[in-house]
């Protein structure tokens, strides 16, 4: 499951790339567009900061812009600084391991959710902020219709 820091994490960057490229944006109007507690935006934006994500200008006109393209910062590498590893189940993690089983390559389990991170994978991994820029509320975005398409196409 997503945490709560990894969905404002996304909701701030969506903010920031509906902006101008060259216009920052202040910590406290991303926390009222956003409804971001702006205690915890201070902390999720410095994480954002380092990772490479965006840029801080100081000053009265100072605030936060996006220091990629949105077309450049992915779900998937958003959520893996926010995160850390995007896997099911810990013996997917690099270097875990599980402690009921003795050969990772015989585990039925672990496939099953090798594959499940996989496509979790892929999902995040393809989908960018412009793609949630110019998203519709219904279509290819929605449930099941989305999963299976894609395990579909990237199956066969």
């Amino acid at each position: 499951m997503i945490s709560q820091k990894s969905k404002y994490a996304l909701r701030a960057l969506r903010a920031l790339a509906r902006m101008h490229p060259d216009t920052p944006l202040p910590i406290a109007t991303i926390a009222s567009r956003e409804n971001i507690p702006k205690k915890f935006l201070e902390q999720i934006l410095l994480e954002l900061k380092r990772a490479g994500f965006v840029t801080s200008r100081r000053g009265q006109r100072g605030g936060y812009l996006l220091q990629r393209h949105p077309d450049e910062i992915t779900f998937g590498a958003v959520l893996r600084t926010t995160e850390g590893a995007l896997v099911p189940v810990a013996c997917l993690a690099d270097g875990g391991h599980c402690r009921d089983c003795h050969e990772k390559k015989h585990c039925t389990v672990r496939r099953v959710f090798a594959r499940i991170a996989f496509l979790y994978g892929e999902i995040l991994d393809n989908t960018t902020l412009a793609d949630i820029l110019n998203a519709s509320f219904e279509g290819p975005f929605d449930g099941r219709f989305a999963l299976k398409n894609l395990a579909i196409n990237k199956i066969h």
